[in-house]
């Protein structure tokens, strides 16, 4: 065999193999804690979509003026998403809060 068809083998092979697989994004989808309730649902069927897709989703939790006040709302909401998201995702890593935001990430459930 002849140095050159045997690249051209490796090349194709390396290709095919590209073909098949699935790199996982980080999505991220934003919330405040005054939300209205057609605004979460949307939100929410993002954050399901990105899901299904395979891709992990990073959750933040935004804290303008006042609502800094009043952060059990926000993590109410939170635990509400890890809820309502439970069949398709699991937590990757629980919510973590840090200056005016708290961060959640969450993983889609492993496909058999």
């Amino acid at each position: 065999m002849d140095y050159g068809k045997f690249l051209y083998e490796e090349k194709k092979k390396k290709r095919q193999s590209r073909k098949k697989q699935h790199v996982t994004k980080l999505k991220e989808i934003q919330f405040h804690p005054n939300i209205e309730e057609h605004d979460y649902q949307t939100k929410l069927n993002r954050v399901i979509d990105f899901l299904k897709k395979g891709n992990k989703v990073k959750v933040s939790m935004f804290f303008r003026g006042r609502e800094m006040a009043h952060r059990d709302i926000g993590r109410d909401l939170l635990e509400r998403v890890i809820q309502e998201t439970k069949e398709i995702g699991h937590v990757d890593s629980p919510p973590k809060s840090s200056g005016r935001n708290i961060t959640m990430y969450l993983a889609p459930e492993a496909r058999n």
